[in-house]
């Protein structure tokens, strides 16, 4: 990997031991995870305040940083003030959440649908129980982001399966890697 800044954003009731999450910020040097003060009843105001003051702060030990949000973490990463947008040079984002279908969730509401300002990349499944795979491609196709749907993943999390999940941190070195450099023009001779 880079040394890159890595912010990762958990959602709703945080992402325990054996997700994929945790075990890359224990694994990746260059790694921060997101605390929330209440992972079981959130609130958008602050959360969208911890992950902005996460991401600020990464980005001052040598941005632009790469944001790896799963499930209403990618919400709130989509809700990011644009000041803070502007130090994240690229998203991977999970598994979003639908807060418009869960109560609990409802703060979040409405999803933002404007383009992010970064490279992005959605990864869904097509069998998650808190986000059909539809929404999650009409959000790739809001935010501006590619789109990967996974075939039966589940919310792509321990109980699906997926601990360590090697597809993602391959998908993150992807978005890790430098872009190539457009190819030249050749002179047109007529």
């Amino acid at each position: 990997m880079t040394t890159t800044p890595i912010v990762i954003v958990p959602g709703w009731r945080n992402s325990g031991p054996g997700h994929w999450q945790s075990l890359w910020a224990e694994q990746l040097p260059n790694a921060r995870r997101v605390e929330q003060d209440d992972w079981v009843s959130p609130r958008r105001e602050a959360w969208v305040e911890r992950v902005s003051h996460t991401v600020t702060e990464a980005a001052a030990q040598g941005g632009p940083v790469v944001v790896v949000a799963h499930s209403l973490g990618c919400i709130a990463t989509a809700h990011l003030p644009p000041a803070v947008m502007q130090h994240i040079g690229a998203a991977l984002l999970v598994a979003p959440a639908d807060p418009e279908r869960r109560g609990i969730l409802a703060d979040f509401a409405p999803v933002p649908y404007q383009p992010l300002p970064f490279r992005s990349l959605v990864v869904a499944s097509s069998n998650d129980p808190y986000c059909p795979s539809r929404l999650a491609g009409a959000y790739a196709r809001a935010w501006g982001s590619e789109f990967v749907r996974l075939n039966n993943a589940g919310h792509i999390n321990v109980d699906s399966g997926h601990g360590p999940w090697p597809l993602g941190l391959g998908l993150l070195q992807s978005l890790l890697a430098p872009l190539p450099a457009p190819p030249r023009a050749e002179p047109f001779h007529a």
